[in-house]
């Protein structure tokens, strides 16, 4: 008999009351939480640009997609940037002069951005944008944690953040593509601002000054040139993997220029992550168990889920001729993945109490559902609802793994390390490993498509033309299209298998003696030696079988 029968069950710790005493006291008490819901939904529609209104901002300004890409990766860097810093502001400011600095910064941003501004002072403008909606976001729903979990359990909690953050970035796309098809796409920005008014508004006449702690703690201490530096690095990271392709990589002078200076920038932020002696980056984040498989996987599964921006939109534009706004009408059936992928999360990890890696690999197969969906509907005459099914089954694997991953890093480290290892996370989650699989889908559809015309260009050549009655221009354009859509079948059937390869290897990594106790496997070389010593020993024992019986005789 297990001795933990006899004992009596112990009472866990007292839960904290919840109770937000910001607000002034004319403020009903059931309406506080949910105001400060609209106000985190508010800042999560904030962009420095909206990529749902990119074709539109290209035409107008004349600049490249990669450019108006390139404002989305600052917004994602300064949201990513600002994680370690999160509690020091909030314990150094009060929660009203938080929210509305966050509310200030958004509006300057987005009203500068509605002008062609050079680049450079664009792409500082996105970042700044990018660490007042982090911090605006964080500021809401830190002060609403205990409403939502009295316990502060994580397994309530993301869950229902992340329903929070997805339907909000799904919206934002969909309103900017309405608004620069039904009218410019500048008013995406204008809707903003008054949002954003909305939290001054709120802010300057419902609440007043409150500190998080009794005693303000200084900000004494943070690395804020470390922070720069990284800011550097991964604006650097994101120009090369962003605009790799239109350079054609290695052969352009300034890729690898650029190229340098960011191993050089690099060295600088690890020799200062070495030295010094509170970096903004501790290298004791990277020594907890398993962070770094965490990592590494987390960029891979990104990498996966850059079909989205590259497969899809190729087919999209290129083969069904949809505009912005068809898309992201069309995308907004991923919201019902999204949306069951959260409820499905919260009763896995807080339900039932099942594996985490067990969750990962049931979201991989349903990546694998939509994939293989594409894979088999990739045609140039299918009706758009086919289309449905399989971006459900995609938001449903993302918001999934969203909230999984979140879940492995904060059960992997302590709290002191657990928001650097988030922007960590958000590095790899917002823009680098879908850069990098973008890449490679890019560089995958130009192998492909090329591929196709050099084994067609035979019979094309044999055809004469002048004895057909046949518009060579459509003609060359069906032929185009149908190369296109079937380069996009072959690289969502390669996705398919890496998806596979990846689900069935957290299965076997879920098997404990497997995980635990898995054998080395040895260098090829040492392998070869051992054959050829067993091959040895058999001879030998030949020979001697052979000498005995010849001895006998």
């Amino acid at each position: 008999m297990d001795n933990n029968e006899n004992k009596k069950p112990q009472a866990g710790p007292p839960l904290m009351a919840f109770a937000m005493p910001m607000y002034h006291d004319f403020v009903p008490k059931w309406i506080r939480p949910w105001i400060y819901v609209v106000l985190a939904f508010c800042f999560q529609f904030s962009n420095g640009m909206y990529l749902g209104a990119m074709n539109n901002v290209v035409g107008e300004w004349g600049i490249m997609r990669e450019d108006v890409q390139m404002c989305l990766y600052a917004t994602l860097i300064g949201m990513a940037l600002y994680f370690p810093v999160l509690f020091r502001m909030k314990f150094h400011f009060s929660n009203k002069s938080l929210l509305m600095a966050s509310a200030l910064v958004i509006i300057v941003c987005n009203l500068l951005a509605t002008f062609r501004l050079p680049l450079p002072l664009l792409w500082i403008l996105c970042v700044l944008c990018g660490m007042a909606k982090i911090q605006g976001t964080f500021e809401c729903m830190s002060n609403i944690q205990l409403w939502m979990t009295p316990k502060r359990d994580f397994a309530v909690f993301f869950p229902l953040l992340h329903i929070v953050l997805l339907t909000s970035i799904e919206f934002t796309g969909y309103l900017a593509a309405w608004f620069a098809f039904d009218m410019h796409w500048t008013y995406m920005h204008w809707l903003v601002i008054l949002l954003m008014i909305g939290v001054l508004l709120v802010q300057a006449l419902l609440t007043r000054p409150f500190h998080a702690m009794p005693q303000i703690v200084p900000l004494k201490g943070i690395d804020f040139f470390g922070a720069v530096l990284w800011c550097v690095f991964w604006l650097q990271v994101a120009w090369l993997l962003d605009y790799g392709d239109w350079l054609d990589w290695w052969h352009s002078s300034q890729f690898r220029l650029v190229s340098g200076t960011t191993l050089l920038t690099f060295a600088v932020c690890l020799q200062r992550m070495l030295n010094h002696p509170k970096p903004y980056f501790e290298l004791a984040m990277w020594r907890y168990h398993n962070v770094v498989p965490v990592i590494l996987l987390i960029g891979v599964v990104e990498a996966l889920f850059s079909t989205e921006h590259v497969l899809e939109m190729v087919y999209y534009e290129e083969v069904m001729h949809y505009a912005d706004h068809t898309y992201e009408e069309l995308n907004q059936w991923s919201l019902i993945g999204i949306w069951a992928g959260c409820l499905f999360s919260l009763g896995w990890l807080k339900l039932m109490r099942w594996n985490v890696y067990k969750l990962i690999a049931v979201a991989l197969f349903a990546f694998c559902l939509y994939a293989g969906g594409f894979y088999f509907l990739v045609d140039s005459s299918i009706a758009i609802e086919q289309l449905s099914l399989p971006l459900v089954w995609r938001g449903f694997s993302y918001a999934v793994l969203c909230i999984a991953f979140m879940w492995c890093l904060h059960e992997i480290m302590s709290f002191e390390h657990f928001f650097q290892a988030l922007a960590v996370f958000n590095v790899l989650h917002m823009f680098v490993g879908g850069l990098v699989g973008a890449s490679l889908h890019a560089r995958g559809m130009k192998y492909y498509v090329g591929d196709g015309f050099a084994r067609c260009s035979g019979y094309i050549d044999s055809v004469r033309m002048s004895a057909r009655h046949a518009d060579f221009p459509a003609m060359m354009e069906s032929i185009t299209q149908g190369f296109m859509a079937q380069s996009i079948k072959i690289l969502f059937g390669w996705t398919l298998i890496a998806a596979l390869f990846f689900a069935i290897l957290m299965l076997l990594w879920d098997i404990p003696m497997v995980r635990r106790q898995v054998k080395h496997i040895p260098d090829w070389s040492k392998v070869g030696m051992g054959v050829l010593r067993g091959f040895h020993r058999q001879q030998r024992l030949k020979e001697l079988r052979r000498q005995r019986r010849l001895s006998q005789v």
